[in-house]
């Protein structure tokens, strides 16, 4: 077998960089930028809409023409000698001392550089962790597989919601075939609303696992970590939807774990929270109401498909390790286990508990709708008041 030339190699170059542009082009083709999220072929940090995220974007192109300049300089030095002082050319190797005035110059320049990113890059960390004087505070919950908010402090104390990942989007991904989307894996249905020019505290913890809390228009990143409470912040400058996601690998639904914030005028922030408010006092549960089967069903449907589809799957046949509903000896017999199982979790988080997340009523509607889906045909109901009961030590 001959080998290829030199300009046959060329062109076989040539031909392979031109096919993997289309391909690129293809893969990109009806993709456009995300304003708030990546962009198509992105290489550099998301625009910033935020002052610490400013900082950040200053500081790294800062450091990042420090390191050209060092690299041009010592790998040029290298170059100027390898090929002007080159031994064929009749050079020979220099024999001298150590120089002081050498050692002194690569010891103090390299330090004084250290020190100058160093004290840089301190005004931009001590800023991330002022999270003093918020006008709003929110806490962030990580579960798997989304988020919740709680409003603690400031206008629209008391609001809170999961945001979960569409479920469309979901089923796309399911596909294996997803068309494409400039948002694809990032919408939610509930994103996180607050209101421009306004300090934000965000307080982050976790349900479970390790997830991370990351949004990189406002130069944001901090890890949720079960039993640990800890904060960060941001000022968000102009109005407009930013998104992020889970930066910490949380289990086999990391991808499906998007972060959606939507940023307001102070105006419509304001009707957002009075809307949210009469939303909130309409949905709220009498926990003493006595349901009809019918009626529990129908309301343990939705909270299924929000809160539990992900891992047992809408048919309730599970998957891998995650058991089916669909026939379970728990499901069918025993609702007291079945309760407990559900607020208290099972196999160390793999099964989380939803004490917390859900209402003694979404508790009742769920565990009903499993009684009464799929195969399971039996005609038990749970009322709240059992739940409840349940939650008493």
């Amino acid at each position: 077998m001959t080998q290829p030339t030199g300009p046959r190699l060329a062109h076989l170059a040539a031909l392979a960089g031109a096919l993997f542009a289309t391909g690129l082009a293809r893969a990109a083709g009806n993709v456009n930028d995300l304003p708030g999220g990546p962009a198509v072929n992105q290489i550099n940090l998301h625009p910033p809409v935020s002052p610490i995220a400013q900082q950040q974007i200053w500081l790294h192109n800062v450091t990042m023409l420090v390191c050209l300049v060092i690299g041009v300089l010592v790998f040029g030095a290298m170059l100027i000698s390898i090929v002007k002082h080159r031994r064929s050319v009749g050079h020979q190797a220099a024999h001298f001392h150590e120089s002081v005035a050498v050692e002194i110059a690569w010891t103090v320049v390299p330090f004084i550089i250290v020190v100058t990113l160093g004290a840089l890059a301190t005004r931009t960390v001590v800023a991330q962790k002022d999270t003093s004087n918020a006008d709003l505070t929110i806490k962030a919950t990580g579960y798997q597989w989304k988020w919740g908010y709680d409003y603690l402090k400031g206008e629209g104390e008391g609001i809170g919601f999961l945001s979960t990942l569409d479920p469309a989007q979901r089923d796309l991904s399911n596909s294996g075939k997803p068309p494409p989307l400039d948002n694809y894996l990032l919408k939610v249905d509930n994103p996180l609303v607050v209101p421009v020019d306004k300090k934000i505290r965000v307080i982050t913890t976790a349900g479970d696992v390790i997830h991370s809390w990351m949004v990189p228009a406002f130069g944001v990143k901090q890890d949720a970590i079960p039993g640990f409470v800890r904060d960060t912040w941001f000022r968000a400058d102009k109005p407009g939807d930013y998104y992020g996601q889970c930066a910490e690998l949380c289990g086999k639904e990391h991808a499906y774990m998007p972060i959606h914030v939507r940023v307001l005028a102070a105006a419509d922030y304001s009707k957002w929270v009075d809307g949210k408010m009469k939303e909130l006092a309409a949905a709220a549960d009498d926990p003493n109401k006595v349901w009809t089967l019918p009626d529990l069903v129908a309301r343990g449907e939705k909270v299924y498909s929000a809160n539990c589809a992900a891992c047992h799957r809408p048919d309730g046949k599970g998957a891998g390790p995650i058991k089916p509903l669909d026939g379970s000896a728990i499901v069918l017999n025993d609702p007291a286990a079945e309760i407990r199982t559900v607020l208290d979790g099972r196999l160390n988080g793999a099964m989380p508990s939803w004490s917390k997340q859900l209402s003694d009523t979404e508790i009742a509607a769920v565990i009903t709708y499993t009684k009464n889906s799929w195969s399971n045909k039996t005609g038990k109901l749970v009322q709240p008041t059992e739940v409840a009961a349940a939650r008493k030590p």
